[in-house]
Protein backbone atom coordinates (compact mmCIF):
# COMPACT_ATOMS: atom_id res chain seq x y z
CA UNK A 1 0.00 0.00 0.00
CA UNK A 2 0.73 3.68 -1.21
CA UNK A 3 2.93 5.17 1.93
CA UNK A 4 1.56 9.72 1.45
CA UNK A 5 5.42 11.26 1.36
CA UNK A 6 3.46 15.01 1.36
CA UNK A 7 3.17 17.77 3.83
CA UNK A 8 0.07 15.57 4.69
CA UNK A 9 -0.15 15.38 8.65
CA UNK A 10 0.37 12.31 10.52
CA UNK A 11 -2.69 12.53 11.35
CA UNK A 12 -4.74 12.50 8.22
CA UNK A 13 -2.64 9.78 6.87
CA UNK A 14 -3.21 7.60 9.37
CA UNK A 15 -6.59 7.98 9.26
CA UNK A 16 -6.71 7.45 5.50
CA UNK A 17 -4.29 4.30 5.73
CA UNK A 18 -6.79 2.87 8.39
CA UNK A 19 -10.16 3.82 6.90
CA UNK A 20 -8.96 1.51 3.93
CA UNK A 21 -8.48 -1.49 5.63
CA UNK A 22 -10.40 -4.22 5.07
CA UNK A 23 -13.80 -4.58 7.23
CA UNK A 24 -12.84 -7.26 10.06
CA UNK A 25 -8.92 -5.80 10.68
CA UNK A 26 -8.66 -4.59 14.58
CA UNK A 27 -5.87 -2.34 14.65
CA UNK A 28 -5.04 -0.74 18.22
CA UNK A 29 -2.64 2.15 17.80
CA UNK A 30 -1.04 4.37 20.12
CA UNK A 31 2.12 6.99 18.91
CA UNK A 32 3.57 9.60 21.04
CA UNK A 33 6.08 12.05 20.33
CA UNK A 34 9.26 11.88 23.12
CA UNK A 35 9.40 15.89 21.77
CA UNK A 36 6.47 17.01 21.43
CA UNK A 37 3.03 15.53 23.95
CA UNK A 38 0.95 17.31 21.51
CA UNK A 39 2.26 15.69 18.80
CA UNK A 40 0.29 11.60 19.19
CA UNK A 41 -2.21 9.58 17.47
CA UNK A 42 -4.82 6.63 19.34
CA UNK A 43 -7.07 4.65 17.73
CA UNK A 44 -8.44 1.82 19.95
CA UNK A 45 -5.13 2.83 22.37
CA UNK A 46 -7.04 1.74 25.67
CA UNK A 47 -9.08 -1.24 24.56
CA UNK A 48 -7.49 -4.55 26.26
CA UNK A 49 -6.12 -6.71 24.00
CA UNK A 50 -3.91 -10.16 24.59
CA UNK A 51 -0.60 -8.96 24.77
CA UNK A 52 1.68 -12.37 23.51
CA UNK A 53 4.64 -11.45 24.47
CA UNK A 54 4.92 -7.86 24.62
CA UNK A 55 3.61 -8.42 28.33
CA UNK A 56 7.22 -9.53 28.59
CA UNK A 57 8.25 -5.61 29.11
CA UNK A 58 6.85 -5.21 32.55
CA UNK A 59 8.23 -8.27 33.36
CA UNK A 60 11.59 -7.20 32.47
CA UNK A 61 10.80 -3.77 34.04
CA UNK A 62 9.87 -5.44 37.73
CA UNK A 63 13.00 -7.48 37.49
CA UNK A 64 15.25 -4.99 37.27
CA UNK A 65 13.25 -2.66 40.30
CA UNK A 66 14.30 -5.75 42.60
CA UNK A 67 18.09 -5.29 40.94
CA UNK A 68 17.63 -1.51 42.53
CA UNK A 69 16.05 -3.44 45.79
CA UNK A 70 18.48 -6.01 46.17
CA UNK A 71 16.37 -8.64 45.82
CA UNK A 72 18.04 -9.77 42.44
CA UNK A 73 21.03 -10.11 41.63
CA UNK A 74 21.71 -10.41 37.33
CA UNK A 75 24.94 -12.09 38.28
CA UNK A 76 23.73 -14.79 40.26
CA UNK A 77 23.26 -18.27 38.80
CA UNK A 78 19.88 -20.07 37.68
CA UNK A 79 20.23 -24.12 37.73
CA UNK A 80 17.37 -24.83 34.46
CA UNK A 81 15.49 -28.20 35.23
CA UNK A 82 13.67 -29.87 32.93
CA UNK A 83 10.71 -29.52 34.43
CA UNK A 84 11.12 -25.91 33.70
CA UNK A 85 11.15 -26.19 30.52
CA UNK A 86 7.99 -25.12 28.35
CA UNK A 87 7.90 -24.92 24.10
CA UNK A 88 7.51 -21.53 21.43
CA UNK A 89 9.59 -19.15 21.18
CA UNK A 90 13.52 -19.86 22.81
CA UNK A 91 16.20 -21.88 23.09
CA UNK A 92 16.34 -22.97 26.69
CA UNK A 93 13.88 -25.76 25.84
CA UNK A 94 17.34 -27.13 24.05
CA UNK A 95 19.87 -26.58 27.05
CA UNK A 96 20.81 -29.62 29.06
CA UNK A 97 19.21 -30.34 32.60
CA UNK A 98 20.81 -28.14 35.50
CA UNK A 99 22.53 -26.03 33.12
CA UNK A 100 23.95 -22.87 35.03
CA UNK A 101 22.14 -19.53 33.36
CA UNK A 102 23.05 -15.96 34.86
CA UNK A 103 19.87 -13.85 35.43
CA UNK A 104 21.25 -11.65 33.17
CA UNK A 105 21.42 -13.97 30.19
CA UNK A 106 17.88 -15.15 31.23
CA UNK A 107 16.74 -11.50 30.89
CA UNK A 108 18.70 -11.22 27.37
CA UNK A 109 16.69 -14.47 26.44
CA UNK A 110 13.43 -13.42 27.42
CA UNK A 111 13.31 -9.88 25.55
CA UNK A 112 16.14 -10.42 22.68
CA UNK A 113 14.48 -14.37 21.73
CA UNK A 114 11.57 -13.89 23.48
CA UNK A 115 12.35 -16.85 25.41
CA UNK A 116 9.24 -18.47 26.76
CA UNK A 117 11.25 -20.55 29.87
CA UNK A 118 13.00 -17.72 30.47
CA UNK A 119 10.34 -15.66 31.17
CA UNK A 120 8.64 -18.39 33.36
CA UNK A 121 11.58 -18.59 35.67
CA UNK A 122 11.60 -14.79 35.95
CA UNK A 123 7.85 -15.26 36.41
CA UNK A 124 8.46 -17.59 39.51
CA UNK A 125 10.97 -15.94 40.83
CA UNK A 126 9.73 -12.91 40.80
CA UNK A 127 6.30 -13.58 41.77
CA UNK A 128 3.04 -13.11 39.68
CA UNK A 129 1.45 -11.04 42.24
CA UNK A 130 4.79 -8.51 42.32
CA UNK A 131 4.90 -8.17 38.71
CA UNK A 132 0.80 -7.19 38.76
CA UNK A 133 1.53 -4.36 41.44
CA UNK A 134 4.21 -2.88 39.87
CA UNK A 135 1.84 -3.03 36.53
CA UNK A 136 -0.56 -0.87 38.66
CA UNK A 137 1.77 1.07 40.32
CA UNK A 138 3.31 2.78 36.97
CA UNK A 139 -0.11 3.15 35.65
CA UNK A 140 -0.70 0.64 33.19
CA UNK A 141 -4.48 0.46 34.48
CA UNK A 142 -5.50 -1.47 31.56
CA UNK A 143 -2.58 -4.47 31.37
CA UNK A 144 -2.50 -7.71 33.51
CA UNK A 145 -0.47 -10.78 34.08
CA UNK A 146 -2.62 -13.54 34.21
CA UNK A 147 -1.26 -17.21 33.47
CA UNK A 148 2.54 -18.00 32.57
CA UNK A 149 3.70 -18.61 29.02
CA UNK A 150 2.90 -21.58 27.17
CA UNK A 151 -0.07 -22.45 29.51
CA UNK A 152 -2.69 -23.73 27.44
CA UNK A 153 -4.86 -24.94 29.97
CA UNK A 154 -5.95 -21.11 31.57
CA UNK A 155 -6.12 -20.15 27.44
CA UNK A 156 -9.03 -21.96 27.52
CA UNK A 157 -10.11 -21.52 30.79
CA UNK A 158 -10.28 -17.69 29.62
CA UNK A 159 -7.48 -16.62 31.54
CA UNK A 160 -5.39 -14.34 29.36
CA UNK A 161 -2.40 -11.41 29.42
CA UNK A 162 -3.84 -8.16 28.27
CA UNK A 163 -2.05 -5.06 27.75
CA UNK A 164 -3.22 -1.64 26.00
CA UNK A 165 -1.18 -0.41 23.24
CA UNK A 166 -1.36 3.31 25.33
CA UNK A 167 -0.21 1.24 28.45
CA UNK A 168 2.67 -0.14 26.38
CA UNK A 169 3.59 3.94 25.67
CA UNK A 170 3.59 4.96 29.09
CA UNK A 171 5.91 1.99 30.03
CA UNK A 172 8.40 3.17 27.48
CA UNK A 173 7.97 6.53 27.73
CA UNK A 174 8.83 6.03 31.68
CA UNK A 175 12.21 3.95 30.58
CA UNK A 176 13.91 6.51 28.07
CA UNK A 177 12.95 9.04 30.81
CA UNK A 178 15.36 6.58 33.47
CA UNK A 179 11.34 7.02 35.59
CA UNK A 180 12.05 3.40 36.75
CA UNK A 181 14.76 1.52 38.35
CA UNK A 182 17.91 3.66 37.94
CA UNK A 183 19.24 6.02 34.91
CA UNK A 184 21.97 2.68 34.37
CA UNK A 185 19.50 0.24 34.59
CA UNK A 186 17.65 2.12 32.20
CA UNK A 187 19.87 2.61 30.21
CA UNK A 188 20.80 -1.41 30.49
CA UNK A 189 17.23 -2.01 29.20
CA UNK A 190 16.83 -0.15 26.42
CA UNK A 191 20.54 -1.93 25.18
CA UNK A 192 18.65 -5.30 25.28
CA UNK A 193 15.33 -3.84 23.61
CA UNK A 194 17.99 -2.37 20.68
CA UNK A 195 18.99 -6.12 20.28
CA UNK A 196 15.27 -7.76 19.28
CA UNK A 197 15.63 -9.55 16.73
CA UNK A 198 12.28 -9.99 15.54
CA UNK A 199 12.80 -7.48 12.67
CA UNK A 200 9.47 -7.95 10.98
CA UNK A 201 6.93 -5.73 12.28
CA UNK A 202 7.73 -2.10 13.15
CA UNK A 203 11.53 -1.76 11.73
CA UNK A 204 10.10 -3.68 8.83
CA UNK A 205 9.82 -0.57 6.36
CA UNK A 206 11.87 1.82 8.23
CA UNK A 207 15.36 2.95 6.61
CA UNK A 208 18.25 0.82 6.80
CA UNK A 209 20.33 2.02 10.52
CA UNK A 210 17.15 3.04 11.75
CA UNK A 211 17.45 2.59 15.33
CA UNK A 212 14.30 0.41 17.36
CA UNK A 213 14.03 -0.42 20.72
CA UNK A 214 10.95 -2.71 20.83
CA UNK A 215 9.50 -6.10 22.34
CA UNK A 216 7.70 -7.80 19.91
CA UNK A 217 4.68 -10.26 20.38
CA UNK A 218 2.76 -12.93 18.28
CA UNK A 219 -0.29 -15.54 18.66
CA UNK A 220 -2.39 -17.00 16.07
CA UNK A 221 -4.68 -14.53 16.51
CA UNK A 222 -3.00 -11.27 17.14
CA UNK A 223 0.71 -9.85 16.12
CA UNK A 224 1.96 -6.81 17.96
CA UNK A 225 5.15 -4.34 18.82
CA UNK A 226 5.65 -1.83 21.05
CA UNK A 227 9.06 0.61 20.25
CA UNK A 228 10.78 3.35 21.17
CA UNK A 229 11.57 4.76 17.54
CA UNK A 230 15.02 6.83 17.32
CA UNK A 231 13.74 8.85 13.87
CA UNK A 232 15.12 12.78 14.07
CA UNK A 233 12.59 13.18 16.92
CA UNK A 234 11.92 10.23 18.52
CA UNK A 235 8.80 8.87 19.02
CA UNK A 236 6.60 5.88 21.07
CA UNK A 237 5.11 3.31 19.02
CA UNK A 238 2.72 0.51 20.11
CA UNK A 239 0.83 -1.24 17.82
CA UNK A 240 -1.38 -4.11 17.82
CA UNK A 241 -2.92 -6.31 14.89
CA UNK A 242 -5.85 -8.78 14.67
CA UNK A 243 -8.29 -9.95 12.29
CA UNK A 244 -5.78 -10.88 9.18
CA UNK A 245 -3.13 -13.92 9.08
CA UNK A 246 0.23 -12.69 10.59
CA UNK A 247 2.06 -11.96 7.36
CA UNK A 248 -0.94 -9.28 6.86
CA UNK A 249 -0.74 -8.24 9.94
CA UNK A 250 2.54 -7.42 9.92
CA UNK A 251 2.44 -5.68 6.99
CA UNK A 252 0.19 -3.50 8.55
CA UNK A 253 2.05 -2.94 11.52
CA UNK A 254 5.31 -1.93 9.02
CA UNK A 255 3.18 0.15 6.78
CA UNK A 256 1.90 2.09 9.91
CA UNK A 257 5.61 2.49 10.97
CA UNK A 258 6.45 3.91 7.93
CA UNK A 259 3.65 6.48 8.22
CA UNK A 260 5.17 8.10 11.47
CA UNK A 261 8.52 7.69 10.58
CA UNK A 262 8.31 10.02 7.62
CA UNK A 263 6.65 12.33 10.19
CA UNK A 264 8.91 12.29 12.97
CA UNK A 265 11.92 12.17 10.29
CA UNK A 266 10.98 15.10 8.90
CA UNK A 267 13.54 18.09 8.66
Amino acid sequence: MRIPTTAQSMNDSLTAYLRRLPAGVRVNLAVQSLADSSESFVQGATDQVPSASVIKLPIMIEAMEQVKAGRLDLDEIHILTDGEKVGGDGVLKTYSHRSRVAYRDLLRLMMIYSDNTATNIFINELGMDAINRRIQALGLSGSQLNRVMMDTLAVRQGRENYVTARDMNRLLGKLYRNEVATPELCAHMIAILKQNEDMATIPKRLPAGTVVAHKTGTLAYIRGDAAIVYAREPFLLSIFVAGVPTPQAEQLIADISLICYTHFARP
